[in-house]
C-alpha cells in the first residue's frame, strides 16, 4: 500500500483510484457508523475521495494515510450531520432507509443503532477498522483513557442488550 500512496502523491491517478478502492469498505463502515444512513454515507465518502485527491500533496507521512483519510471522512460526516440538524423541522422524523440485508447485518446495524454516537464510533474504529486505542484517541481528539472507558461502556451496553 505504501507504493500506491507514493505513486498517488506523485500524481498517478490510477494509483489513487486503486488506493480509494482498497479503502472503500473501511470508509463505508466508518461513515455508516456515524451517519446511520447509506445515502449520507455515500455522500460523505464521495466528498472524502474528492478532498483526498485535492489535498494528497499535503500528506506529510505516508504511513498515516489511512488515519489522515479517516479524519477527513469524520469531518465530512460531521458536516452532513450539522446540515441535517439545520434542515430538519421540529417533530419531523427522518425516513428509514429500506434495503435488503442479511439477518447478521441487520442485527449488527441494530446493535450499533442502540449505541450513543461516541460509543458507536469507538466500536467501529476498534472492531471494524482495527485501529489501536492511541490511533482512535488521535482521530477523535480524545485522551486514551477516555477511549478505553468508552470501549468498555460500549461492550457493557452490548452485553446488556443481548441479555435482555
Amino acid at each position: 500500500m505504501q507504493t500506491l500512496i507514493g505513486k498517488a502523491v506523485q500524481g498517478d491517478v490510477s494509483a489513487f483510484l486503486d488506493l480509494m478502492e482498497q479503502n472503500s469498505l473501511a470508509m463505508y463502515k466508518v461513515a455508516r457508523a456515524i451517519l446511520n444512513n447509506d445515502e449520507d454515507a455515500a455522500d460523505a465518502i464521495q466528498d472524502t475521495i474528492l478532498c483526498c485527491f485535492e489535498k494528497l500533496h499535503t500528506l506529510e507521512k505516508q504511513e498515516y494515510f489511512k488515519t489522515w483519510m479517516t479524519r477527513i471522512l469524520i469531518n465530512n460526516c460531521n458536516l452532513i450531520l450539522r446540515r441535517h440538524r439545520r434542515e430538519r423541522l421540529p417533530g419531523e422524523l427522518p425516513e428509514p432507509a429500506k434495503q435488503d440485508m442479511s439477518l447478521a447485518e441487520f442485527e449488527f446495524k441494530e446493535m450499533l443503532n442502540l449505541m450513543d454516537e461516541k460509543y458507536r464510533l469507538v466500536l467501529a474504529f476498534y472492531y471494524m477498522e482495527g485501529f489501536k486505542i492511541p490511533e482512535i484517541a488521535k482521530l477523535l481528539g480524545l485522551n486514551q483513557n477516555t477511549v478505553k472507558t468508552r470501549l468498555a461502556r460500549a461492550r457493557e451496553q452490548i452485553r446488556a442488550a443481548y441479555l435482555e
